[in-house]
């Protein structure tokens, strides 16, 4: 049986990613930089073989798949499955936001429990079954093939996760930069869970750019 191989990629730079705000499902645009790591991105993915290109449907992702598609003459297609986690009403906020209009749910939120969620949002549990259910059937219709996944840095942790057979209590702990290369193998599409990492978190098509900003969950803990 073939093997199926996602190529993942967060997308680029926005605003709010400079900012450090919590995006999840709000529409926010790349910014210049976003533009450029998209634009490298496209150059890189020209060396690759892919038959299908599939992006969540926000508009940061789409904007950072629109270079690749080209490049690699793909229709893009869209699915709302492919979101980042949802976070409720901390949409939009900076961690010191939060802590001042949400302290409750700020405290709730640093014991990174996987049946915690923000008001009004998705818990890890829920996030990671509707991933690992979307990533399952994109491999089982594309079965054997190769197809290029623009997606979120919530997404590339639970898949991190899942390939490390680590649970979904704590903070993340893997490297997802903005417009990363990263690439995962599924040997049985019976069995997306059982995915293994090929390549991950490769940026070398970025790197002259400026330092990314950095979502460290774990730096929380430290205050």
């Amino acid at each position: 049986m073939p093997s199926t191989e996602l190529i993942l990629i967060r997308h680029g730079e926005t605003d709010w990613n400079r900012e450090l705000r919590f995006q999840g499902h709000i529409d926010v645009p790349l910014n210049d930089m976003g533009h450029e790591q998209a634009r490298r991105l496209g150059l890189r993915m020209a060396g690759e073989s892919v038959q299908h290109l599939i992006s969540s449907d926000l508009m940061r992702a789409q904007q950072t798949a629109a270079p690749a598609s080209r490049r690699l003459d793909l229709e893009i297609v869209t699915s709302v499955a492919l979101r980042e986690q949802n976070f409720g009403v901390v949409e939009g906020m900076r961690a010191d936001e939060i802590q001042n209009l949400h302290p409750r749910a700020w405290e709730d939120w640093l014991q990174f429990r996987e049946d915690h969620a923000m008001p009004e949002g998705e818990s890890p549990r829920q996030f990671h079954a509707r991933i690992m259910e979307a990533l399952g059937r994109i491999a089982v219709e594309h079965e054997g093939q190769n197809v290029l996944v623009v997606t979120h840095g919530g997404v590339l942790d639970m898949v991190w996760r899942t390939a490390r057979g680590l649970g979904l209590n704590g903070p993340r702990q893997s490297d997802i930069p903005n417009a990363g290369f990263n690439r995962i193998r599924i040997a049985d599409t019976t069995a997306p869970s059982l995915l293994e990492i090929v390549d991950w978190a490769d940026t070398r098509h970025l790197a002259d750019l400026p330092a990314q900003p950095t979502y460290d969950q774990r730096r929380h803990l430290k205050k």
